[in-house]
């Protein structure tokens, strides 16, 4: 069992940047993949990036690619979520996914995710 607390969510003018984290407990972390997801109102939930167990994989979706950065440091059992640029449409809830993995792995639909945070508010202003 893995429990995710996501936090570093605010209110911030267009531009600007936020660092979103989310500490695991539980489990042996390094063995976990982790993802970023988001979802504004009135919409579905969106990937938005993901990184392997080591880090040494990441992806993400285009609409971020450049301007976010996905990071993690295991030995602190806690992933990042470096958002930089940031545009009014980034405006969402924003949740941490981990999944127990055996390999090197990247996930990005969110019902392969077994474990998931509260959520964070991010909201960009104009």
């Amino acid at each position: 069992q893995v429990q995710l607390l996501e936090s570093g969510g605010g209110l911030v003018q267009a531009g600007g940047s936020l660092r979103l984290s989310c500490a695991a407990s539980g489990r042996t972390f390094s063995t976990y993949c982790m993802g970023w997801f988001r979802q504004a109102p009135g919409k579905e939930r969106e990937f938005v990036a993901a990184i392997s167990r080591t880090g040494i994989e990441t992806y993400y979706a285009e609409s971020v690619k450049g301007r976010f950065t996905v990071s993690r440091e295991n030995a602190k059992m806690t992933g990042y979520l470096q958002m930089n640029s940031l545009k009014p449409k980034d405006t969402a809830v924003y949740y941490c996914a981990a999944d127990f993995t055996l390999r090197e792995a990247i996930k990005t639909i969110g019902s392969k995710y077994s474990y998931w945070g509260q959520g964070t508010q991010v909201t960009v202003s104009s």
